[in-house]
């Protein structure tokens, strides 16, 4: 590990020599290539530089204790060693955490679907407060949500809400929301005071490059329309509206918010890509589900992830039975808690894969 280690901190060295030549400088996009790939190791060789310097001191302390000393003297040395004792073996564990392999979509942005499922009206209806969940959230993040579909019920939820979250890390924080989040309350469209059921299902998707998945003109079909507001009803009688098929796959997106039909050809478009790159991420996850399996899950829409109890103010989260009584704070955006916990293990289940093999 420690020469992995070396040949990472002489990496991000030759970094910032390059990073200082005009040549460097004068060409935008190595400039741009060098800085991020700069930044993504500064986690390690700071925490590396500091490891060093630690063992370093331990060393001396020894060193010390070796010499004759008083009692006074004696008892703080013994005191420094235990505290980078601890120190050493901190940075041991974080160094490990930030060598193992990362998802290369974790800073990627994320196109996110969220439908109502099982429940009808009252499905609609927390599928808009997920969403409402999910803004409250991006925005403590300092995150940026552009919406781009929208279907209204009747009674003012989401059938189906598609939106793009922009930001630092968007990726790595929303990925494991995917799947099925189910609510338990009494619905505003039932009379007796019953405790029903709904589901919400969510799919959060990294956003993709065209020059990651090619889509070329010949494959798709590109359709006009007016678009629609809650009910069906048409909210303009202009063809601004656009859904886009992918023939070979038969994949399709639509996007009627945008201002113009370029716009919306533009955006659906980047749904599609990002839903023919899941599809494919799946059935890469698919090959390998008998040989590992997972807490956090694969991102199936289908599995049952999560349980919002309103009577008991209770959100569990079943991947890692976690339970916290704390529904309003997480329905306003405070998932801070719940997110870390998943990413722990994740974390835990790769370095236990990085043990094994």
């Amino acid at each position: 590990m420690l020469d992995r280690l070396q040949a990472l901190a002489d990496r991000y060295d030759k970094l910032s020599e390059l990073l200082c030549d005009p040549d460097v400088a004068s060409d935008p996009k190595r400039l741009r290539d060098l800085s991020k790939e700069q930044s993504d190791l500064q986690p390690v060789y700071e925490a590396y530089t500091e490891y060093k310097q630690v063992i370093d001191q331990l060393e001396d302390a020894k060193a010390m204790q070796g010499e004759k000393l008083d009692d006074e003297m004696r008892e703080m040395v013994k005191m420094e060693m235990d505290e980078l004792t601890s120190r050493r073996d901190e940075l041991e564990q974080e160094i490990h955490l930030l060598l193992l392999p990362k998802d290369p979509n974790d800073d990627k942005n994320v196109i996110v679907e969220i439908r109502g499922a099982a429940g009808g009206d009252e499905a609609a209806l927390f599928a808009s407060d997920l969403y409402r969940m999910y803004m409250k959230f991006a925005d403590s993040q300092g995150w940026r949500i552009e919406l781009m579909e929208a279907n209204e019920s009747d009674l003012g939820g989401f059938k189906e809400v598609i939106f793009m979250i922009t930001g630092k890390g968007a990726y790595s924080k929303m990925k494991f929301e995917s799947g099925a989040h189910r609510v338990q309350r009494i619905p505003v469209t039932e009379s007796g005071g019953r405790i029903h059921t709904s589901t919400s299902t969510v799919a959060v998707m990294p956003e993709v490059e065209e020059v990651e998945i090619e889509i070329l003109d010949k494959d798709i079909r590109v359709d006009t329309f007016c678009s629609s507001g809650a009910g069906g009803q048409s909210v303009n009688t202009t063809k601004s509206a656009v859904r886009v098929l992918h023939v070979p796959t038969g994949i399709m997106a639509q996007c009627q918010d945008g201002k113009s039909q370029n716009e919306n050809k533009a955006k659906a478009l980047q749904v599609l890509r990002a839903r023919i790159s899941d599809i494919r991420r799946q059935e890469e996850e698919a090959k390998y589900a008998g040989e590992r399996k997972s807490k956090v899950g694969t991102g199936d829409r289908s599995e049952r992830i999560r349980t919002y109890n309103y009577p008991q103010s209770r959100v569990t989260d079943h991947r890692i039975g976690l339970t916290l009584h704390k529904l309003d704070s997480v329905m306003n955006g405070d998932m801070e808690e719940i997110i870390n916990a998943l990413t722990l293990t994740a974390q835990a289940e790769l370095m236990e894969q990085e043990n094994l093999a």
